[in-house]
């Protein structure tokens, strides 16, 4: 018999998952729904999302504001990807990350082989391309990983 001691990373990662849940749902409940409705259909946000991002007075912003929507829309993206594609976080090992590592999404995508992408990458794409388009950054995070029919069959 042995102990099935989680190494430390699975560890991280489960707590910034969780974390991640939290805060999305924090956002839900913030722009009107309940946390029961976003707890059994992620997706159930995106409309109230869409409606609340575009409202925004992007223009007025100051960097504190940048990084909360970063990290709120980061969040959100994180946990839809986990909970509705059954994917999974993970923390991996990144020289070139200020920490030495990154926090990663990784699921097995359509093609049967596993596929990773930084959600936080995906959303500051997407403030690169404003108006911000939660559809959009979601769809971006679900062709890196391969979650979703290629439009060309191919």
């Amino acid at each position: 018999m042995h102990s099935e001691t989680p190494e430390p990373g699975a560890v991280a990662a489960l707590e910034w998952a969780e974390g991640a849940h939290r805060n999305a749902r924090d956002l839900a409940a913030m722009v009107g729904v309940a946390p029961e409705q976003f707890d059994a259909d992620p997706l159930a946000l995106i409309p109230r999302l869409e409606n609340y991002v575009t409202r925004l007075p992007l223009d007025e912003f100051e960097q504190s504001d940048w990084i909360t929507l970063h990290s709120d829309l980061t969040s959100f993206l994180g946990d839809v990807l986990v909970r509705h594609y059954n994917a999974r976080w993970i923390k991996a090992p990144d020289s070139d990350a200020p920490a030495g590592f990154r926090y990663l999404v990784e699921a097995e995508g359509l093609d049967g082989l596993t596929h990773r992408v930084e959600p936080y990458d995906v959303v500051m794409e997407e403030f690169h391309h404003l108006p911000i388009e939660v559809t959009r950054m979601l769809a971006n995070a679900e062709a890196v990983l391969c979650l979703s029919p290629d439009p060309e069959g191919a």
